[in-house]
């Protein structure tokens, strides 16, 4: 999966990660962090309070293809204690770096599901002895739930974000082949546009038609010119 930095695409920047220290603060957490996940384009996205140094050292270390605490709760209806996810593999390896950072491993993540098949997820954590740790979150589930569907909410209706959650990613090579079917060209013809084989055109093809969940390369066709990533001819 990629992982896209919200808080560095969008026109309201600083707004959500303001809301995450708010919630941080009310709550008595030490971070907080929002997470969703994209079932088309299987992008990960997201905007934390962790510090700038840790979010670099995920990015490239590509920890969230590792990271339990997003995909054991992307596939739970209820909230996931990190201490439930400590024999899960990976865990002690991206929780020993997270530590590098200054953060621990007391922490729980709250998955919402979306209308659309879109998945969000609010990760809290905090400090001190696990007993405490699991007292605080006692008093304050019910409240982080509601916060958690809130903020996934507000994320889905924002336009700049409703668009990178939505639309597929489809590559350059599979736009064009796209483009070209709209225009009304065989696969043999565009294996010769494109100086292709025709093998190579369905493949293609086959990729856009799982991207867009059509059945048919029609339905594909259609279904990109509907989001406008490619236009009738």
């Amino acid at each position: 999966m990629e992982l896209i930095d919200l808080g560095a695409t969008v026109h309201s920047e600083g707004v959500f990660e303001d809301f995450l220290h708010q919630i941080c603060e009310r709550f008595e957490l030490e971070h907080a962090a929002y997470a969703g996940v994209n079932p088309v384009s299987q992008t990960i996205h997201g905007f934390v309070t962790y510090p700038d140094a840790w979010k670099r050292h995920y990015t490239e270390q590509g920890l969230d293809r590792l990271d339990p605490t997003l995909h054991c709760a992307a596939r739970s209806i209820a909230p996931v204690d990190w201490s439930r996810l400590a024999g899960q593999p990976n865990f002690d390896r991206v929780f020993r770096d997270a530590g590098d950072f200054g953060i621990g491993r007391l922490g729980l993540t709250i998955p919402v599901r979306g209308p659309f098949g879109d998945i969000g997820m609010l990760s809290v954590s905090g400090n001190g002895r696990p007993e405490q740790w699991h007292k605080r979150v006692a008093e304050v589930i019910s409240d982080l739930q509601s916060v958690a569907v809130h903020i996934h909410d507000t994320v889905m209706r924002s336009e700049d974000l409703s668009r990178l959650l939505r639309h597929p990613q489809l590559s350059k090579r599979e736009l064009e082949i796209l483009q070209w079917t709209a225009a009304g060209k065989t696969q043999h013809d565009i294996g010769e546009i494109l100086s292709i084989s025709h093998r190579t055109v369905e493949v293609h093809l086959k990729s856009s038609r799982d991207k867009l969940y059509a059945l048919t390369t029609s339905q594909a066709v259609a279904r990109a010119i509907a989001l406008r990533l490619i236009y009738p001819i």
